[in-house]
């Protein structure tokens, strides 16, 4: 096949999301000649958001609209090393964007920060209880860079995406009406935060009976009109339901789309392709430094874009399936405990206690994923873990995320599967009911992990990424002693009936929708041996290639990861102004 060779430009960034479009604007920004491959298509929200359209269940969840192809390019799937991986052919536990946005454009905007604990775990575990507590091949290790440092950038995404919130402490004075368990912030959040719904107030009036701290979730869809550091308007959010997997028909949810793209855009030295699918980068004849990378365009030819820079800002599985493709970093191997791409894949660990009531109505179809009220009492290490046998934790809340007409019909137990029965029980309890759910922390492990599928290729005939991943006995424990904590809340409450759903009491399954909440595979970290990029990002083997994004976590926290995503690109993106380009090479 011929390849076509276009000029080379300074940098170019594999991913327009919300790590991708945040280093494009702020490299662009000094005057640096940028280049942006999304393999997806380009989003207008105020055409392709518009309602009614918008509000499609059909469309969105069941069709998948805004998700990855998976006729094309999907992942294999195994619980264990002894069994046979298979492809995954319809999207369910997880669905990863694709398009300009990718999943920043579908996200539930829950836009909270990681403890001080979660960038420490190893360390801090081992001081305060000692090796006996880490679980068994747990690989679980410290990020190499603290909350302290991150503050500034965690400060600077929530003000790009307009969070909304009450700060819990403030340069270490807590504050009555927030989280008093997160890390020192220094400044309040740029939105207020939002309005208690009447389950939020029945959840908190049973936590704070038992001795609990409810706060507000914080959210990144506006809770009042809002103009971001960009001069971007966003408008105030309608809490109209249709938020998490769906675009926002009120220009409300802070995304790639509203937030950074359209200020990026009128940056001269800056291009943006989509359906710019790539599939490698191209390395020197030493393996040392990258050239550049090939893409697939859209009429199917491939396309070199050399740059002196290559940043992978795409979802986990393709930015350690990239390196992997590319020869950047060894290969993790589970037997020998050795290599570093591919290593410590993990996710989210949740459950759900539902309410059912006689007397008691909501209004389920308002809201938006993070309209809420949650507690900290249990997530981290906010608790004395001695002699419970895990470690970890979870924020636990009652969130009114907008119930959707099809696929929201909570029942109690003992509802028929189908007929009159079922039809009943679902009238009477869709008004009738809400959920207390367990958002949980999941460590890594030596036998969970991603590597290129040995059988399976995409529609590129390139190797298909493949997953490793089980519960754990820790994960299985945490959640089942959270999850009693949740019903003894329930039980204030006072419901008729209720009902819990606990997956990771199982093997877990790749059906049933969890989390878009993929981490690891290539981590950071201080030592080259067990981390595929240093604490800039930087790859340790080829320094002139990033690697920004879930990708980079070393184990997951019980938060969703978008915020701390946002902030590493921040970070990352200062210090390739601050110190790569004014000496490049390696910052370690």
């Amino acid at each position: 096949m011929t390849v076509t060779r276009l000029k080379a430009v300074d940098v170019v960034v594999v991913g327009a999301g919300v790590a991708g479009t945040i280093v494009c604007k702020e490299l662009a920004a000094t005057g640096l000649k940028v280049v942006c491959l999304e393999r997806g298509r380009m989003i207008d929200p105020q055409h392709d958001f518009a309602m009614p359209y918008a509000h499609d269940e059909l469309k969105y969840h069941r069709h998948s609209d805004l998700f990855q192809n998976l006729s094309r390019e999907t992942i294999t799937f195994r619980n264990s090393m002894n069994e046979t991986a298979l492809p995954m052919r319809e999207l369910g536990s997880f669905k990863p964007g694709e398009c300009v946005g990718g999943a920043g454009a579908h996200w539930s905007c829950r836009a909270r920060r990681f403890l001080p604990w979660d960038f420490e775990t190893r360390s801090r575990t081992l001081e305060r209880y000692g090796r006996q507590q880490m679980p068994e091949d747990c690989t679980s290790q410290d990020w190499g860079i603290t909350y302290d440092e991150l503050e500034p950038y965690y400060d600077q995404f929530e003000h790009l995406y307009g969070v909304g919130g009450k700060a819990g402490n403030l340069n270490g004075e807590i504050q009555p009406g927030g989280n008093p368990f997160e890390g020192p912030r220094s400044r309040e959040y740029p939105n207020p935060p939002t309005e208690r719904t009447y389950a939020g107030a029945l959840f908190a009036q049973a936590a704070e009976s038992l001795g609990y701290k409810p706060y507000p979730n914080p959210s990144a869809a506006m809770t009042r009109p809002y103009t971001n550091p960009y001069r971007l308007m966003l408008g105030q959010c309608a809490r109209g339901g249709f938020c998490g997997g769906y675009g926002c028909a009120t220009g409300a949810k802070a995304s790639p789309l509203t937030t950074v793209l359209p200020a990026l855009l009128k940056h001269s030295n800056f291009e943006l392709r989509p359906l710019a699918n790539v599939i490698r980068v191209n390395l020197d004849s030493e393996k040392k430094r990258a050239v550049g990378v090939t893409y697939v365009d859209a009429r199917g030819r491939e396309v070199e874009q050399p740059a002196e820079l290559v940043i992978l800002t795409s979802y986990t599985f393709n930015n350690t399936r990239l390196m992997l493709l590319s020869g950047i970093g060894k290969p993790y191997d589970p037997v020998s405990n050795q290599g570093v791409i591919g290593r410590n894949y993990s996710y989210q660990t949740g459950s759900k206690v539902t309410l059912f009531f006689e007397d008691k109505e909501f209004n389920p179809f308002i809201g938006a994923d993070t309209v809420g009220t949650a507690i900290d009492d249990f997530n981290g290490d906010n608790f004395d873990h001695q002699g419970l046998g895990f470690i970890g934790g979870a924020y636990v809340a009652a969130q009114a995320a907008g119930a959707t007409p099809i696929r929201s019909t909570p029942v109690p137990p003992g509802t028929p599967r189908w007929g009159a029965d079922r039809k009943k029980n679902v009238a009477q309890y869709y008004r009738r009911s809400f959920a207390i759910t367990l958002h949980g922390t999941c460590q890594s492990y030596r036998t969970h992990y991603l590597d290129l599928d040995p059988t399976y290729r995409d529609a590129n005939g390139l190797p298909l990424i493949r997953m490793t991943f089980d519960w754990h006995e820790n994960e299985r424990k945490m959640s089942a002693w959270i999850t009693n904590k949740m019903v003894e809340i329930a039980r204030v409450v006072g419901p008729s009936k209720m009902s819990i759903s606990e997956p990771s009491a199982a093997r877990y399954s790749i059906v049933p929708y969890q989390s878009t909440h993929n981490i690891g595979g290539a981590v950071m970290g201080v030592d080259p041996a067990v981390s595929a990029v240093n604490k800039y990002l930087q790859s340790w083997d080829v320094p002139n290639v990033f690697t920004i994004g879930g990708s980079a976590f070393p184990q997951n926290s019980a938060s969703a990861p978008t915020g701390t995503i946002g902030a590493l690109a921040c970070w990352a993106a200062d210090s390739i102004k601050d110190r790569y380009l004014k000496r490049p090479g390696a910052l370690v």
